[in-house]
Order: structure tokens, then C-alpha cells, then sequence
């Protein structure tokens, strides 16, 4: 017996770190948004015990992998421990602040609770998800959600703010490096000046979730500045996509993918995508990494 689920890449449209907790991890409030665009996992029944295969010789199918750590927590949960083959078909980059690894985690939770007769609630896979990793609760949602906590603590956007997100077409791009999630947050730390108080980032984005502003207006991310003090390429690319094509930019997560929010209405269509395609190639070189992509 088989399924095989999709595993969405993720947007951060708000990111705000509000500062440091006494555990290490960091607060936040963000907003994020799956995308149609993404990895797929196949998870089947046989075999011994967990095994994990990927058609990227990159991505470690030991111990370490998300995967497997979400596949042990189901089994420990659930007392269900059928032997499980995954087989994994990796489309998003590694280091790249689009939360592959953790909406691989998720996949991973679903597929096994298909394949277990649906043993675990929502609400059961969500505490197993925010045990995983910060960021894979929010997986869980399908749709654009308010991150706080660590992340942990998911909720919905409410219907009218989530149809100014729903939809809208992005591009994503990544050049050849990636960043590191714990030395991002420890170059803020070590700068100490980029936080954002809680109650200035909660009064700025309930100023949008209140309003009619679209997509644009939403666009904040308070890592940029650690992130970009080193890795100098990225803040040049955004600068030079406002410049060339009027759109909006921004760094998800803690990078190194970026974003472009492409015009809507849809009137420029592939010739504006295929412009900005030819000049990422140009600026950053062939090995850019790019995807158009809808805001699931």
C-alpha cells in the first residue's frame, strides 16, 4: 500500500524576529504562504523498519533527515510501526529559507497517518509537527497563516486578508549559495540591533490584516539586513529588480531565496518573467536557481 503527497515550498511575506528567549530559539511573527510549487513524497509499506531514498545525492537519508525523525515521532505517538519505504523527489534548494525540510517532515506525518487509517487528529499532528521543527505547523494549514512563538503558534488569516495573498504569482530565486538558518540568527544576535519589539511588528501587521492593502504592502523581513551585510549579491538583485521592473521584493526567511511579486492583473504574463529570468542569469549566472510560482 502507497500514497504519495505533496510537500510545498513556503513564502515568508511578513517576518518579524522579535528577540531572543531564554531557550536559544527566537520570537516571531510572520506571515506565510504555501506555494503550488514544491517537492513529492512517496511513502509505501515493506521493507525493514524506515528507509529513505531522494534523486538528490545532496540531501543526507540518514538519521538526520526530517523524514525519518517525523517517521520515529509518528511510531512513538501512535504505537504504529509498519516498516515504511519513502521515496522523495527534491525540487526545493537546500539552504534556501523556503522550508523544504520541514514541509518534508509534514509530508512525511501525513503520508504515514493515510497509510495508518488516520490515527492522528489535526490537532495531534500539529503537536507532533511543532515538536519537529519551528517551522512545520504551518505546513499543516494549506493556506496563508500567522506564525508566533517560535513559529509554533499557527493561525489562519482571516478569508478577506488571505484572497489578497491567494493566487498571486511570484518568482523565486536562489543563487548558487545558500544561508545558514542558526548562523543568520546568530549574526542578529551579534548584531543586536535588527530586532523588531513584539508590539511594533503586532501594530504593523494588524495595520494590513485591518486594511485593503495588497500583497505589496505586506512585504517586511528583519533578517535582510544580518543576511545581506555578508552576502552582498542578494540586497544588489533586489535593488536592481525594483529598479528594472517596478515590482516588489524581499528575502524568505532566513535566505538566500528570494522573491519578486510579479504584476497582477496577469497582463504582462510570461514576457515579464522571461525578462526578469534573462537578467537574474546576467547578474547572478547561469546557476541561479528560479521559479515561477502562485501563492497556494
Amino acid at each position: 500500500m502507497g500514497v504519495t503527497v505533496f510537500s510545498p515550498a513556503k513564502l515568508n511575506l511578513f517576518l518579524a524576529v522579535t528577540g531572543r528567549r531564554p531557550d536559544g530559539f527566537h520570537d516571531l511573527v510572520s506571515v506565510a504562504a504555501p506555494l503550488d510549487f514544491g517537492d513529492e513524497l512517496e511513502a509505501e509499506t515493506g521493507g525493514r523498519g524506515y528507509a529513505l531514498a531522494c534523486d538528490d545525492p545532496a540531501v543526507p537519508v540518514d538519521g538526520s533527515n526530517l523524514v525519518l525523525r517525523a517517521a520515529g515521532a509518528y511510531a512513538v505517538a501512535t504505537g504504529w510501526d509498519e516498516p515504511v519505504r519513502f521515496r522523495l523527489t527534491k525540487r526545493i534548494p537546500v539552504g534556501a529559507g523556503l522550508g523544504g525540510g520541514s514541509s518534508n517532515a509534514v509530508a512525511a506525518l501525513r503520508a504515514l497517518n493515510q497509510l495508518a487509517g488516520g490515527r492522528l487528529g489535526e490537532a495531534q499532528l500539529a503537536g507532533l509537527a511543532a515538536a519537529l521543527g519551528s517551522d512545520c505547523a504551518l505546513f499543516l494549514a494549506q493556506a496563508p497563516v500567522v506564525m508566533r512563538g517560535r513559529g509554533e503558534r499557527v493561525e489562519p488569516l482571516a478569508p478577506g486578508a488571505a484572497a489578497r495573498l491567494r493566487g498571486r504569482r511570484v518568482l523565486v530565486f536562489k543563487p548558487a549559495f545558500g544561508i545558514s538558518t542558526p548562523w543568520a540568527y546568530g549574526r542578529m544576535v551579534a548584531r543586536g540591533t535588527d530586532y523588531l519589539p513584539a508590539d511594533q511588528a503586532e501594530a504593523r501587521l494588524a495595520r494590513w490584516l485591518g486594511g485593503e492593502a495588497a500583497a505589496e504592502e505586506l512585504l517586511y523581513n528583519n533578517m535582510e539586513p544580518a543576511a545581506f551585510e555578508k552576502y552582498v549579491p542578494l540586497p544588489l538583485l533586489l535593488a536592481k529588480l525594483r529598479a528594472e521592473f517596478g515590482v516588489a521584493v524581499a528575502m524568505s526567511g532566513s535566505g538566500s531565496a528570494c522573491y519578486a511579486l510579479l504584476h497582477e492583473p496577469d497582463t504582462r504574463g510570461d514576457a515579464e518573467v522571461t525578462a526578469m529570468s534573462r537578467r537574474l542569469r546576467e547578474w547572478a549566472g547561469a546557476e541561479i536557481f528560479m521559479q515561477e510560482a502562485r501563492l497556494a
